[in-house]
């Protein structure tokens, strides 16, 4: 989150970037979202990992809204960058052993995938939008789906220990995002293996 203790001029270029992050994806059709701290909850929790909200509770009636509108919504109170899913693009979002997997698997195919990292070590793979993901990830709280009602954070939105950003710019995808059952498949296989060298791992213990 941006710190309190930052100058003001520091505080005013972080704004700027967040605006100019959000003014181009905005023109390339992506339902950006300008985000805040969510509240502190009763018990008074810390919000280390807990996520930025959008500034607006109606925020599924900003989806589409025009550039030059994007603009206006990043003041003091704006920290981070967010983009709505379900609409134009979904995410599915796994930890790094698995994302690392994926990476290198989508790699070898030739087919790259725009990739965030969080600083909590979780990564979002960015797709076009589906009706549903693979049976083999329901069971499994480590994947979580972000499709229609969700949103996520984009670079370079600050947390408290670190700043989220690309592992795979969309620049190098040409900006067209992958289809999601390609990626949902290789998600799929990089699961598999890390199984299957888990069990052999396990056996290897056994002998």
């Amino acid at each position: 989150m941006l710190d309190a203790n930052w100058p003001d001029s520091w505080r005013g270029a972080f704004r700027i970037e967040l605006r100019a992050e959000a003014i181009g994806l905005a023109w390339r059709g992506w339902p950006v979202l300008p985000g805040v701290n969510p509240a502190p909850p009763a018990d008074g929790d810390d919000l280390t990992w807990r996520r930025p909200v959008p500034a607006s509770d109606a925020w599924r009636e900003q989806i589409g809204t025009h550039a030059h509108e994007v603009a206006t919504w990043f003041s003091d109170r704006t920290h981070s960058l967010l983009v709505a899913t379900g609409t134009v693009l979904d995410a599915i979002e796994v930890d790094d052993e698995l994302g690392k997997r994926a990476c290198r698997l989508l790699r070898a195919l030739g087919h790259p995938a725009p990739i965030i990292a969080l600083p909590n070590g979780r990564w979002l793979f960015l797709t076009t939008v589906a009706d549903h993901v693979p049976a083999e990830f329901g069971p499994l709280t480590s994947i979580q789906w972000h499709g229609k009602d969700s949103y996520i954070p984009l670079p370079p939105s600050p947390f408290q220990h670190g700043v989220v950003h690309w592992r795979v710019k969309p620049e190098v995808c040409g900006w067209q995002l992958p289809d999601a059952a390609e990626v949902h498949d290789v998600l799929v296989r990089a699961l598999r293996g890390e199984r299957e060298q888990a069990a052999q791992l396990v056996q290897s213990s056994a002998a």
